[in-house]
């Protein structure tokens, strides 16, 4: 059997829409939550997290101590000997929420005790496998729609919260999926050529996301990790905000992923309208305002720089979540024809309700 840790398989993007052309190709909805590798030996189980432990001896981020909801499951329902990829995922409120999914990683100091056990019982989560790896030999170099096979085998008498991803070769069904559930917390379509195996740690699988573009004010910025070539602080990142409908400035997140280059010259453009008078800027004692830097449970609070708001740049962003950008926002271009004022959230495209009960496998 393969042990952790292992790359799990990646995805590029692959455009804002299903294609027409579906030769060769499966779809499935992209979940918003944690990817998890499944490793269920005669042992235990791990729940393989991304990226790589600072803490742990064996080099593993493993959520099992998090999720012991999910533990017990596997060890109930998979038979030891078996690995799957998977998403980790809470639904609330009828939708998946990714903010709720995190709180529930308590320190790891926590394991086994009252915290644990109360998030798990207030707000338990699903475990949506995917992809089988190993089911007592080494799939990967099979063919996705063999392995997809095996794995809907394996699936057969599965409960909650261990659940099948629903997968289709229909182009219209994905639509449907795309366009239906975004509110629902349904992060996008995931592209998978049948023909592939699992390449582990390459982005050999597709993703479609939504694409959209907004008009927004500039109204501070936050430096970048590393200081220019003279050791000063250059731009890392652009903050944005909307008017509300009551006028106030609301902050939607931020703008990033420029050159070095770029980052330099945003300093220039950005100096003259450096501002230090608090009470002037509409991110400065404004109870009812959305404001950037907020302390949260990872991150203490974050310094920026305060920009006089006279500032438009057009942007991308994908899906909004609890009023903000839900990712980080792409530049586009500045807009010096746009007045400030007339930037208001009347931009933002509003999904039509979803519950995501009616994708979820029952």
């Amino acid at each position: 059997m393969i042990t952790p840790p292992i790359e799990p398989m990646l995805a590029k993007p692959w455009g804002s829409s299903v294609p027409e052309d579906t030769a060769g190709l499966s779809f499935e909805p992209k979940w918003d939550g944690f990817r998890c590798l499944v490793f269920r030996s005669p042992d235990g189980v791990v729940l393989q997290g991304r990226g790589r432990s600072r803490t742990s001896a064996d080099d593993v981020i493993d959520l099992a101590y998090a999720f012991p909801e999910l533990v017990e499951s596997c060890l109930q329902q998979l038979p030891p000997g078996t690995v799957i990829d998977a998403e980790i995922v809470v639904a609330h409120d009828g939708r998946l929420d990714f903010t709720v999914l995190s709180s529930r990683l308590r320190p790891r100091s926590e394991a086994g005790g009252p915290n644990i056990a109360r998030l798990a019982e207030q707000h338990p989560a699903s475990l949506l496998a995917f992809d089988l790896l190993w089911d007592g030999s080494d799939l990967r170099a099979l063919p996705f729609d063999r392995r997809r096979k095996r794995l809907v085998e394996l699936a057969t008498g599965w409960t909650p919260p261990l659940l099948l991803t629903p997968n289709t070769s229909d182009a219209r069904l994905a639509a449907d999926w795309f366009r239906d559930f975004e509110a629902a917390g349904v992060d996008g379509i995931m592209v998978k050529a049948v023909a592939d195996p699992y390449t582990e740690g390459k982005r050999t699988q597709g993703k479609i996301k939504h694409q959209r573009t907004v008009d927004a004010v500039v109204a501070g910025w936050r430096p970048h990790a590393r200081p220019g070539a003279d050791g000063q602080d250059v731009v890392g990142s652009l903050l944005l905000g909307l008017f509300d409908g009551q006028g106030r400035l609301q902050y939607m997140g931020a703008a990033s992923a420029f050159t070095a280059k770029v980052r330099a010259e945003l300093v220039g453009l950005l100096a003259p309208l450096a501002t230090d008078d608090d009470g002037a800027h509409p991110w400065r004692d404004s109870p009812d305002v959305r404001v950037p830097g907020e302390a949260n449970r990872w991150k203490k609070e974050q310094a920026w720089r305060a920009v006089r708001p006279e500032l438009v740049a057009e942007v991308t962003y994908d899906q909004l979540e609890a009023g903000r950008f839900r990712h980080v926002a792409g530049f586009v271009r500045w807009r010096p024809d746009r007045a400030p004022e007339t930037c208001t959230d009347a931009q933002l495209d509003h999904p039509a309700p979803a519950a995501i009960t009616d994708l979820l496998p029952h």
